[in-house]
């Protein structure tokens, strides 16, 4: 695969992960850029952000500017009976940032895996999400696992607001406000002290496992520890296990995720740039059956740590109004030759960033 050198990061990034994907069997997904209204308002909870870019269609109809991938290709899937839809795509999507004023177009690649899902599907994914970071750090990344599973075994029987106050509270690892909402709810001390037992675990699955046992409540928390114990075995039997941490900390609503969850960063990336996790609440809300695991990398977030992202061209030849300009056409293309890119100039552009500057003498 050769990558030209004038692309953007998130591009070379992009056809770097495409390739991946489509190496695994994965199939590409086309979208149009908007999408009715309606599709995002229902779902306005599973999106990172509510806020949403709208206009009125020349039919009447109010239409979005897609600000999410995944709650398209749940609404198009369909899997064949006992079977799965593997799709990739390599979109733009329309939404706000925290970091900025008004919307942004921000370049989004992942994958989806829809229907009868098993642990080796699962795992796939899983493994695919780290061997994306990989990619992207040169080998360096962190990806972080929790399961959303093992979280609702705890919280099960609680009131709405109660669990979703102590689930908002177990994601900032608020151990304090924990047992405050504990306390005021009338929650026992035991369940207490395991959510605040879960709320500090982090670290590598041989630390972190033989912990859960004893926090892994009924049937829902068995199997969701089991499939942990599956998951880890299945990235370590892949060589990839070493980048991988758990992680009870990360959370999202529970009326559209219900098992594993997972994120992923980069050295010198302050915030996550792959999300996933597994969504079967999502998928039965849109009244199709089976299950659904998939992940998103924020292309957007690369360019910081593009180290050519620094210079705008290798090299700016200044020439002066008595320089020829085919000896300055000749200087150029020898450093063209060299592989550089060279930009030629009489005057230094303000703005510019460049590695190396010449300057064509007179006579030279």
């Amino acid at each position: 695969m050769v990558e030209s050198p004038i692309w953007r990061p998130d591009e070379r990034a992009g056809l770097r992960l495409r390739s991946l994907y489509h190496r695994h069997g994965y199939l590409p997904y086309r979208m149009s850029k908007f999408e009715p209204y309606d599709l995002y308002v229902r779902n306005k909870n599973f999106l990172v952000s509510e806020k949403i870019l709208t206009f009125t269609d020349t039919d009447g109809r109010l239409m979005a500017l897609k600000p999410d991938v995944t709650l398209s290709i749940v609404k198009n899937a369909q899997p064949p009976a006992g079977a799965l839809e593997k799709v990739y795509y390599s979109e733009y999507v329309y939404r706000t940032s925290p970091a900025s004023v008004g919307y942004r177009e921000i370049m989004q690649t992942g994958l989806e895996c829809i229907g009868s899902l098993d642990l080796a599907a699962t795992g796939e994914v899983l493994a695919l999400a780290a061997e994306s970071l990989a990619q992207l750090g040169g080998g360096e990344y962190l990806l972080d696992l929790g399961h959303m599973g093992l979280v609702s075994s705890l919280l099960e029987g609680l009131a709405g607001d109660t669990a979703a106050s102590l689930l908002a509270e177990l994601g900032r690892k608020n151990t304090g406000a924990i047992r405050q909402l504990c306390a005021q709810s009338g929650v026992a001390h035991s369940l207490a002290d395991r959510l605040c037992r879960l709320a500090q675990l982090y670290g590598l699955p041989a630390q972190v496992l033989p912990e859960l046992e004893g926090l892994a409540q009924g049937a829902q928390g068995r199997a969701a520890l089991e499939e942990l114990e599956g998951l880890c075995a299945v990235l370590e039997q892949l060589g990839l296990l070493e980048g991988l941490r758990l992680d009870f900390s990360i959370v999202n609503d529970m009326r559209y995720y219900n098992g594993i969850i997972f994120r992923g960063y980069l050295p010198g990336l302050a915030s996550g740039v792959l999300a996933g996790g597994r969504y079967d609440n999502l998928l039965h809300r849109m009244g199709k059956a089976g299950g659904a695991v998939g992940f998103a990398v924020y292309l957007d977030q690369l360019e910081r740590l593009e180290d050519g992202g620094a210079y705008d061209v290798d090299v700016l030849l200044l020439y002066g109004p008595g320089d020829s300009p085919a000896a300055v056409a000749g200087r150029a293309g020898g450093l063209l030759a060299q592989g550089k890119s060279v930009r030629t100039e009489r005057e230094a552009p303000q703005g510019l960033r460049w590695r190396e500057l010449i300057r064509f003498g007179e006579g030279e």
